[in-house]
């Protein structure tokens, strides 16, 4: 019966390292993915800038504007707004 812990507990072992590797290969990959997408951004911006400057102005500031409109009406992070 002893054993048969034993084998138990190195199975739950085995599979624990399995999911930690899994994790690391998961972090690695999104941050491979996000770095792929921004740099996508980038290169689209100034090959839009390149070619329509008026379009990429318009885009910037409606990006800007957003953006601005995001962090006026966005609450504080450390305290919520009570009424």
């Amino acid at each position: 019966m002893e054993r048969l812990l034993q084998c138990m507990d190195d199975f739950d072992d085995l599979m624990g390292a399995i999911g930690l590797v899994y994790e690391r290969l998961r972090r690695l990959l999104l941050t491979m993915l996000a770095l792929i997408i921004g740099l996508a951004s980038l290169v689209s911006g100034v090959l839009l800038a390149l070619v329509h400057p008026r379009i990429a102005l318009a885009t910037c500031l409606l990006l800007f504007v957003t953006l601005l409109y995001r962090v006026v009406t966005s609450t504080p992070s450390g305290r919520l707004q009570t009424i």
